[in-house]
């Protein structure tokens, strides 16, 4: 008896070592899920962002400087078809859009004037992503791109 009262006095401190060992494990796996849930949600917020731009400069057409249609104050635009569009969508996300970047180009650019059907529109979207932890995690720009042809 006196052999098996000394081994469980050797490992009493066992299970508080392994349990230290894997907390620190599974919260690091914690953080990491949640880092890349909201990687996951900044670029669909960026993918959805840049689909409304070219739906918004799809519909408008050529009539992009003065749009017709219900009065809705995303529809004001920054200087190229659906800028402002984009950067209102972005920001129901919970995104700043200070920081974000808008490219609007016309891939077909013969006649008639790029901006007319049956042209295509593209619609770029840049987003420097800061971790939402910190963690000196690395910043990573995400972009995502839309495009669709003219209609109107």
């Amino acid at each position: 008896m006196n052999v098996t009262r000394r081994s469980r006095a050797g490992e009493r401190g066992q299970a508080a070592v392994e349990f230290a060992l894997t907390i620190v494990l599974v919260f690091f796996i914690l953080v990491a899920v949640i880092e890349l849930l909201m990687f996951v949600h900044t670029y669909n917020a960026l993918a959805d962002s840049a689909k409304e731009g070219v739906r918004y400069a799809i519909v408008h057409g050529n009539d992009n400087a003065s749009p017709s249609g219900p009065a809705c104050p995303c529809a004001a635009i920054d200087g190229s078809a659906g800028t402002g569009v984009v950067k209102t969508f972005a920001q129901f996300a919970f995104h700043d859009t200070s920081a974000m970047t808008v490219t609007v180009t016309y891939p077909d650019t013969t006649n008639p004037p790029a901006n007319q059907p049956p042209n295509r529109v593209r619609v770029v979207v840049s987003y420097p992503y800061q971790p939402f932890f910190g963690l000196s995690w690395p910043s990573v720009t995400v972009y995502a791109a839309a495009e669709g042809r003219i209609m109107y």
